[in-house]
């Protein structure tokens, strides 16, 4: 029969995965207390919740809100950062764990679906979403503004052809 407390733990961590679209898996082994308060306070400064969590009362908090998905990555100690964005989450994490080799990222829950460490690292490299747009917008205006151009090269060909005549028959008289 699960406690009272355990009961309030699994209704704490289904608000978390409720209320944050990425979770950023790690294995915490190694670190002091200290380390992990320092973690902490670093990840929330950008938004970032970092929970060391059972992995028992992880899986039954998961199974009625993000499925099974979770459950691979749910091996040895795990502490998990909840973000809503994919990108500065993993970006704040990996940049967070930086000094602290022995933490190890074991993956990823973006929604419903999974990636691997590797998939965090490269996240991570990703630009903000703000550059990412900026980058389509040009993408799709360079093609324009060289068409406008050669559009207006003829019509700009033929003044300077008509100025250059003006000029040389300026000069003749």
């Amino acid at each position: 029969m699960p406690t009272e407390a355990k009961r309030l733990a699994v209704a704490a961590l289904r608000e978390h995965l409720v209320g944050s679209h990425t979770l950023i898996v790690s294995e915490y082994r190694g670190l002091t207390v200290r380390e992990i308060a320092e973690i902490r306070r670093s990840l929330r400064k950008q938004n970032v919740t970092y929970r060391v969590i059972k992995n028992r009362l992880m899986k039954i908090a998961a199974a009625d809100t993000v499925g099974p998905a979770l459950d691979p990555l749910l091996i040895g100690p795990t502490a998990i950062a909840f973000g809503d964005d994919e990108g500065a989450t993993a970006k704040a994490v990996i940049d967070t764990m930086r000094p602290f080799r022995q933490v190890k990222i074991t993956g990823a829950l973006l929604g419903t679906r999974a990636i691997d460490a590797d998939g965090v690292m490269r996240l991570a490299t990703l630009p903000s979403r703000e550059v990412l747009l900026s980058q389509v917008a040009g993408a799709f205006s360079a093609p324009l503004a060289t068409t406008a151009g050669l559009f207006d090269a003829p019509l700009r060909d033929v003044a300077g052809l008509v100025a250059a005549l003006a000029d040389k028959q300026a000069a003749a008289a």
